[in-house]
């Protein structure tokens, strides 16, 4: 999926060179990008939680989604595009949910969703591919270059394309870069080499090549074969979303209609990375009423993921951790054309059958000006000490300092661990 956002620093930026080589080693697949670098050694006996990374690009509004409604200075703040109280859902004694959350209710109240507010990196950055690039870098400090969910398999020991997919794009994530493989999928039924078709078998063509190569160029011909046999089973196979899960007809839910196809094959599938954008509200916010952009937009990712969890059931969804995060979260004080510029600290939600859900994490460090960062809100929880108490209590990883450097986990209880 495209990042989406109205800034004039998102309108004039075009693709890096580096960008068009993510692609994939091998120029000819169409909707699918490869890395086939060399990889660590395998772990066969990957038993964690499917790890979904969902990127809510262009700037995500925490304030709007989970609203702190026991803080006075939130109203103050956004005189026409705050969320009356009356109108929240889920709410406890301090914060409540957006109405056009309202498809992810069942699972706020079941237990199986939360949010953490106040989260953040550790430092401001208002710049889009900036502050992505440090999010997904996750390394502030330090010379390292890789994204943190690539060093992520590389602790669990992945080695198999299939076992890491940017799903919805054919341009594998910044956050997946690194030695261990993954693979960018725009669409699982689309998934074929340029011009192979019957008369033309390219890709039987490039087995008979590379047969009997030396095993560098063997090794990597083969695994790009291996993956493309993997989506012509899953092809033929077909899919049928199941317990009456509908899916909307957005990119969002085409991807994680994909996304939950490939987790209940059996492919291995231990992390996966969403994009989601239209985020960059500077405008035109509007109360929260249908038709009007935040509600629109929310109501959007909530019916999307509200068909992923069902699709999956409360078995699959015991197999799976979704977090969200964003590049950055909004200022307080909405902007003169009813919108809201770039901020500072945010709110994450975490999706998932092991979840303990229904509530909001994290420590609220409060509205007034005296309060605040800037004029942002302030960050009292990292990101990235969220995800690493998920990656160690449900994915198994052990040397988090080898996927966070510097960090520990956050110590919240979110989740229940293995």
């Amino acid at each position: 999926m495209d990042d989406v956002c109205g800034c004039a620093e998102n309108r004039q930026a075009g693709l890096s060179r580096r960008g068009l080589l993510a692609a994939g080693a091998f120029a000819g697949l169409a909707t699918v990008g490869l890395d086939t670098s060399v990889a660590y050694a395998a772990d066969p006996g990957y038993s964690g939680d499917v790890l979904v990374l969902l990127s809510l690009r262009g700037g995500f509004d925490g304030l709007s989604a989970v609203v702190p409604a026991g803080d006075p200075a939130y109203y103050t703040a956004r005189p026409s595009i705050a969320v009356p109280k009356t109108q929240l859902i889920g709410g406890g004694s301090f914060f409540g949910l957006h109405p056009a959350l309202a498809p992810l209710l069942p699972y706020w109240t079941g237990g199986q969703l939360a949010a953490v507010h106040a989260v953040g990196q550790p430092a401001p950055n208002r710049s889009h591919f900036s502050a992505m690039e440090d999010l997904e870098r996750a390394a502030p400090g330090t010379s390292i270059r890789t994204g943190w969910l690539n060093r992520m398999l590389g602790t669990l020991g992945a080695s198999d394309p299939f076992q890491a997919v940017a799903m919805g794009t054919s341009m594998p994530a910044r956050v997946l870069a690194g030695p261990a493989p993954h693979l960018g999928v725009r669409a699982i039924d689309k998934m074929t080499l340029t011009g192979d078709q019957t008369g033309r078998p390219i890709a039987a063509t490039m087995a008979k090549l590379y047969d009997g190569a030396p095993t560098g160029l063997r090794s990597t011909a083969n695994r790009m074969l291996g993956t493309l046999a993997q989506a012509e089973r899953l092809r033929t196979a077909g899919y049928q979303p199941a317990n009456g899960a509908v899916y909307p007809g957005t990119d969002l839910g085409a991807a994680l209609r994909d996304l939950a196809r490939l987790i209940k094959s059996g492919s291995g599938l231990m992390s996966a990375t969403v994009d989601c954008g239209d985020w960059d509200m500077h405008e035109n916010v509007g109360p929260a009423t249908s038709g009007r952009r935040m509600y629109d937009q929310l109501k959007a990712l909530a019916t999307a993921l509200a068909a992923f969890a069902a699709d999956l059931g409360p078995d699959g969804l015991r197999r799976v951790t979704l977090v969200t995060v964003s590049e950055f979260g909004r200022r307080v004080a909405q902007n003169g054309s009813g919108g809201l510029d770039h901020g500072y600290g945010n709110a994450m939600f975490v999706l998932g059958g092991n979840v303990k859900g229904g509530k909001v994490y994290g420590r609220w460090p409060g509205l007034t000006t005296a309060q605040l960062r800037d004029g942002d809100l302030a960050v009292t929880t990292d990101y990235r000490s969220v995800i690493g108490e998920i990656l160690r209590a449900r994915c198994g990883v052990a040397d988090l300092g080898g996927v966070f450097p510097g960090v520990g986990v956050a110590g919240l209880g979110i989740v229940t661990p293995r």
